[in-house]
């Protein structure tokens, strides 16, 4: 007998028993505390436990009850990171997608699974307006950016046959506020971070055009090549929106690749294009719908322009794997367009979330977001206590608390530190944190549909009020 057999009535009972406990959660959602009565040496005695040589059976399943309770609950009011929170629709199109467990490698593998992955990548390159772009669903930003920029290597120096050896020096240009991922790429594909090119910044955080050209005229002039410029279609800190058009044609001049990396803001594209002039023009772009299309963990989408070169970058077939038809379609292969072969499909959740709510009820909710950051924006800017020190139009709103005029950088820095630390303990308003100017800052980032107007009200007084608890301590 099969040792790990469940019959259909079993997994009824199963999924039924996780199916309550997840509409349980659903439902007392929006009055949880944000982060959880826990510690981490509570969560070691509850969950690192040794390996049971028998079977539990459906006990095991009881500690379902622990993991939802030591979790963090981002219902309307988390506004830490860039994380969505997570759609129930999609939520059982993963369910679907782990029980077919299709590989996602070829149309042979899965022919309804790759077929759906290609038209959710056309749906999300038509949405964000660069119809006709070809792609691929990721893990995340990080893996489509480390994919967009190995492209753009070989692209411009071409190194998988004989590696970077004798290939003369490349270089990488980003802003100075350009998310860790794009420096982690650049090493990763063999050009070294020595050769990553920060450029700064102007007032709103966009990077600076004169530096961009100074910087790549300098290259050139030394002998070399620039491989790819790096824009961003909304900074992780300040959700700013680099001057893409304009960097499009700077790099094109000079030969470079044009990565944009879009993984937290592009997706906005679908509500306001207006701020996205030039997106088009990328020779390739990041998404990631886990954030701004409010999927659940993971789902990202690397586009590109051209075929050729993703195919040039990352065929290569062992015979084992054979395409065995010539047909366009029955012949396809994701591993010959992409880093990986072993993919989940991850179009499923995304394919289901968008056909049951249509685009339009996401373009009303990212609306909303937009709309939700500005009021926040507003709301400090009245307060005396508080500073504004970033708001670009997307959905990131930067702050601190002032404290007396009199009061040193590094005293300022240490209580909004403190206040941070007291407002998430406090759990009813979750924020993060970043660095501008020198300034340790308080974080709100918006990209939950979950989010209401009284959920935005509350961020001036939670902070208001932990800042009291923090001066009474």
């Amino acid at each position: 007998m099969d040792p790990l057999h469940i019959s259909p009535e079993e997994f009824r009972r199963l999924a039924a028993s996780v199916c309550d406990l997840s509409a349980e959660w659903i439902a007392a959602l929006d009055g949880r505390a944000i982060f959880p009565a826990t510690s981490g040496s509570l969560s070691e005695r509850l969950f690192n436990t040794d390996l049971p040589e028998s079977g539990m059976g459906a006990d095991a399943l009881a500690a379902l009850h622990d993991v939802f309770a030591h979790s963090r609950a981002q219902n309307g009011r988390f506004f830490g990171y860039v994380q969505g929170p997570g759609e129930p629709v999609a939520a059982l199109g993963d369910l679907a997608a782990s029980i077919i467990n299709q590989n996602m490698t070829a149309w042979r593998s899965s022919p309804s699974g790759v077929t759906i992955e290609r038209t959710v990548v056309r749906w999300l390159a038509e949405a964000v307006g660069c119809k006709g772009f070809f792609g691929t669903l990721t893990g995340g930003g990080s893996a489509a950016n480390l994919m967009g920029l190995t492209m753009a290597r070989e692209a411009r120096t071409p190194a998988n046959e004989r590696g970077l050896y004798g290939a003369g020096r490349g270089a990488v240009y980003a802003s100075e506020q350009v998310h860790m991922a794009v420096p982690k790429a650049v090493a990763m594909i063999g050009i070294g971070r020595e050769n990553l090119r920060t450029i700064p910044c102007d007032a709103d955080y966009r990077m600076n055009l004169s530096n961009l050209e100074e910087a790549i005229r300098s290259d050139k002039s030394d002998g070399t090549t620039p491989i790819a410029v790096v824009a961003s279609a909304g900074t992780v800190n300040t959700g700013a929106i680099d001057p893409l058009r304009e960097i499009a044609e700077i790099a094109h001049a000079h030969g470079a690749w044009m990565h944009v990396d879009g993984a937290y803001g592009a997706l906005a594209a679908i509500a306001a294009p207006e701020k996205f002039d030039g997106l088009e023009l990328a020779d390739s772009l990041s998404l990631d719908p886990h954030k701004w299309l409010y999927q659940p963990l993971d789902c990202g989408c690397l586009l590109y322009r051209d075929l050729d070169i993703a195919r040039r970058t990352f065929k290569y077939t062992g015979d084992y794997a054979k395409q065995l038809s010539s047909d366009p379609i029955e012949g396809f292969a994701f591993f010959e367009e992409s880093i990986e072969l072993s993919r989940r499909f991850r179009a499923l959740k995304l394919w289901l979330s968008l056909r049951y709510h249509g685009m339009k009820a996401f373009r009303e909710a990212i609306a909303r977001d937009l709309h939700h950051a500005k009021r926040l924006a507003d709301a400090v800017a009245k307060c005396a206590q508080l500073e504004l020190v970033a708001y670009s139009g997307l959905s990131a709103v930067c702050f601190r608390y002032v404290v007396s005029p009199h009061a040193s950088e590094s005293e300022r820095d240490r209580l909004n530190l403190a206040i941070l630390k007291r407002l998430i303990a406090r759990g009813r308003v979750y924020l993060s944190n970043t660095m501008l100017q020198g300034k340790f800052c308080l974080r709100a980032c918006i990209v939950s549909h979950l989010t209401k107007d009284p959920d935005i009200d509350a961020v001036v007084p939670e902070v208001l009020a932990a800042a009291a608890e923090v001066d009474k301590s």
